[in-house]
């Protein structure tokens, strides 16, 4: 499996973005697919999954209200809206998939937003 993410940028405090993250490869192996941030300094964290059987999604409390992952299982794509983003959600966001031939990550896309 191959991850591409792409996305990222530049955005003001209260501004939203909206990440993409498309899978190649074994996509019919794929268990579940989410999104990681790692801000400079910082470790890499979780920010929300969604699982492959029902669409079941799950976000970590620190952006629950205002982000939503979704997928498009066509275009083996999931999508990650960011919305009212806040300086501390400034970081690399990274795209994963865990599949029966292991995990899998993608290149990171940045999310910098400024006060």
């Amino acid at each position: 499996v191959q991850l591409v993410e792409s996305g990222g940028g530049l955005v003001q405090a209260g501004g939203s973005l909206r990440l993409s993250c498309a899978a190649s490869g074994t996509t019919f192996s794929i268990n579940a697919m989410g999104w990681y941030r790692q801000a400079p300094g910082k470790q890499r964290e979780l920010v929300a999954t969604i699982r492959s059987a029902y669409g079941s999604t799950s976000y970590a409390d620190s952006v629950k209200g205002r982000f939503t992952i979704s997928r498009d299982n066509a275009k083996n794509t999931i999508y990650l809206q960011m919305n009212n983003l806040k300086p501390e959600d400034t970081a690399v966001y990274y795209c994963n998939a865990v599949a029966y031939s292991g995990i899998q990550w993608g290149q990171g896309t940045l999310v910098t937003v400024s006060e």
